[in-house]
């Protein structure tokens, strides 16, 4: 679920920015998002590779378990991060899944 976020993010970074979707899901102005363009589609580049990372973790089945925690670690790390600079809102929708994965994976570890 928090890789397909990613790729979700991805997509509206990188290619919905300046359109209707990305406008709405970001709640800023046309003119912004065009300024703004290239910065969010290098965003999107890096959110591309936390899915990446994700998948090539699940891809390893239990063998995964350090990839899923480190590239989990590092979405909870960025979102929090996000959260105190950029939006609140990135604490629930970016670092609260990505919590509650590690939590799930260390409770089927024990």
């Amino acid at each position: 679920m928090v890789a397909l976020l990613h790729i979700y993010f991805l997509v509206l970074e990188m290619f919905l920015w300046d359109k209707p979707a990305g406008l709405k899901a970001f709640g800023q102005k046309p003119d912004f998002a065009k300024a703004t363009k290239v910065l969010a589609a290098n965003q999107g580049l890096y959110n591309g590779f936390l899915s990446a990372g994700l998948v090539w973790g699940l891809l390893q089945g239990a063998n995964g378990l350090p990839v899923k925690v480190f590239f989990l670690t590092c979405v909870v790390v960025a979102g929090v991060f996000g959260a105190a600079t950029a939006s609140r809102k990135i604490l629930f929708v970016q670092a609260l899944p990505a919590a509650i994965a590690l939590a799930l994976l260390w409770g089927a570890t024990l």
